[in-house]
C-alpha cells in the first residue's frame, strides 16, 4: 500500500462511523485531505467543530436527497449554517425506486441549494446523482453558472455522453473503488480527462478488505486509477493533489 500522506478523499461520511471523533483523528493522522460530508443540517455543528481542529479535514454542509422526504423542514437550518463553510454536500437528486416519490421535493431543495451557491459565488459542492444524471446536470446548468461555483460529481454512474456534458459544464468527478470494479463505470472513468479527477471512499458505504472503507483506503483508488491510466501511483496521487488545488483556487485550503 502506498503512503497515505497527501492523498485526497473528497467524499466520506466521518460522522457515520461508530466513533466520529476517532474517524476524524485517523484521517488527520493519515494525512489524507478528507471532505467530511453531512446528510442533514443538524449534523453540521459537530462535524464543523471536529474539522476545525484539524489541518486535513474539512466539513461540508448537506441535505441528502434520500432524506429530503423527512428532512426538508431542515432547509431553514441549512440556510442558517450556509455562511459557515465553503463546502456543500451531500446534496443532489436520487431517482431510485425507494426515493422517487420525493423526487419533486428533492428538485425543489436542490434548486434552492444551487441558487444559494450561485449567489455566494465561491462554493464547492459534492453532488449525488443516482439514476438522475440528466436532471442533476439540467439543474446545475439552469441555476449555477460555471463562474459561480465548483461541482464535483460524487460516484457518478451516468452515461459517457452525460459525463462529457458534465465536463463541458466544468464539473469534476470523485472516483471510488466500487466504480472501478464495475466494467461499464470504469470505461466511463477512463474517458474523463486526468485534470478533472478526484478520489473518494464514500466510507462507510463502501468496503475495503470486508470492512467499511476509511479515508486512508483511498490509496486503493489511487493504485487502481494509476493502472487504468498506465501511471505510477505517485504520479496519479500528484495529479489528484494538483486537481484539488485547482478546484479550490483562489481560496486554496489544501495544505
Amino acid at each position: 500500500m502506498i503512503a497515505t500522506n497527501g492523498l485526497v478523499d473528497f467524499h466520506c461520511h466521518l460522522d457515520l462511523y461508530p466513533d466520529h471523533q476517532a474517524a476524524v483523528r485517523e484521517s488527520e493522522e493519515a494525512g489524507v485531505f478528507t471532505l467530511a460530508v453531512t446528510t442533514t443540517p443538524k449534523a453540521w455543528p459537530r462535524n464543523h467543530e471536529l474539522a476545525q481542529a484539524t489541518q486535513h479535514v474539512r466539513a461540508a454542509l448537506g441535505l441528502h436527497p434520500q432524506l429530503v422526504a423527512e428532512r426538508a423542514s431542515e432547509l431553514a437550518l441549512w440556510d442558517a449554517h450556509f455562511v459557515e463553510t465553503r463546502y456543500i454536500g451531500e446534496v443532489g437528486l436520487d431517482a431510485g425506486p425507494r426515493f422517487y416519490k420525493s423526487f419533486d421535493l428533492q428538485k425543489q431543495v436542490f434548486k434552492h441549494v444551487l441558487q444559494h451557491c450561485a449567489k455566494a459565488g465561491d462554493k464547492v459542492i459534492t453532488v449525488h446523482s443516482i439514476r438522475a444524471a440528466k436532471a442533476v446536470l439540467d439543474y446545475i446548468e439552469a441555476y449555477l453558472p460555471p463562474a459561480k461555483g465548483k461541482v464535483v460529481l460524487h460516484w457518478f454512474t451516468g452515461s459517457k455522453a452525460e459525463a462529457m456534458r458534465a465536463l463541458e459544464m466544468g464539473c469534476y468527478f470523485s472516483i471510488n473503488a466500487a466504480m472501478l470494479d464495475n466494467e461499464r463505470h470504469s470505461s466511463m472513468v477512463a474517458a474523463i480527462p486526468l485534470d478533472r479527477l478526484l478520489t473518494e471512499t464514500d466510507g462507510p458505504f463502501t468496503k475495503t478488505a470486508e470492512r467499511p472503507s476509511k479515508p486512508a483506503d483511498v490509496a486503493v483508488v489511487v493504485e487502481a486509477l494509476g493502472r487504468l491510466h498506465s501511471m505510477s501511483t505517485s504520479e496519479l496521487a500528484a495529479t489528484v493533489r494538483s486537481n484539488l488545488r485547482s478546484l479550490l483556487e483562489p481560496n486554496d485550503e489544501c495544505r
